[in-house]
């Protein structure tokens, strides 16, 4: 989904609470971030993978001038022998340390196994941010969750909210924290440079 598409459903929704929601919890995730820090994990359920969410604050990413929203995308089934970006397994939150931030995202409520690791990872200093359904149990982990529940908004669409409001600064609405030359310089990087492999 395009800035203008994401811009239009912004419109659609003022009047509710949600624009302001999930500028807020970017503004959380950007900020929990930090350049010098050890990145950013993305973990779904056992039943949903936000591989969608992945893809998209990877292009955020790029678009900003912001790498460190790239996630590292971790997944309850690797495949062997698929690309480097989609072979990184749960034991990876097993290593998760502080400066590092956990976003889970949780549509249902996450197994017993996964919450755990959530938890091991908050107790070595990881701050962990939720994109849930209102689980209790998530509440209690995350140092900062979003709730979607309810009829205005389904969860795919929070997420397209969050990840283009990541890439802005959180004062202007404007994109990236770079130089408008640093950015401009970027995009002729990234426009002249071959397609990078997609999810």
């Amino acid at each position: 989904m395009d800035t203008s598409r994401v811009a239009l459903l912004r419109e659609i929704l003022v009047g509710t609470e949600w624009p302001a929601k999930t500028r807020r919890f970017a503004g959380v995730l950007r900020s929990s971030v930090l350049p010098q820090g050890g990145g950013l994990l993305l973990v779904g359920t056992e039943e949903y993978e936000p591989w969608h969410l992945a893809a998209h604050l990877v292009d955020e990413a790029a678009w900003s001038g912001l790498p460190e929203l790239a996630p590292t995308l971790i997944r309850h089934q690797v495949r062997p022998g698929g690309p480097a970006h989609l072979t990184v397994g749960l034991r990876r939150l097993e290593a998760a340390r502080r400066g590092e931030t956990l976003l889970l995202v949780a549509p249902d409520r996450p197994g017993a196994g996964l919450l755990e690791r959530v938890h091991d990872a908050r107790r070595a200093g990881a701050t962990v941010l939720a994109l849930d359904s209102g689980d209790p149990e998530v509440r209690g982990l995350a140092h900062e969750a979003l709730t979607v529940s309810g009829d205005e908004v389904d969860l795919d669409t929070v997420q397209h909210l969050v990840s283009v409001a990541a890439g802005e600064d959180s004062v202007t609405g404007a994109l990236g924290r770079r130089p408008f030359k640093d950015r401009l310089s970027r995009m002729v990087d990234q426009l002249t440079s071959p397609p990078p492999g997609r999810w």
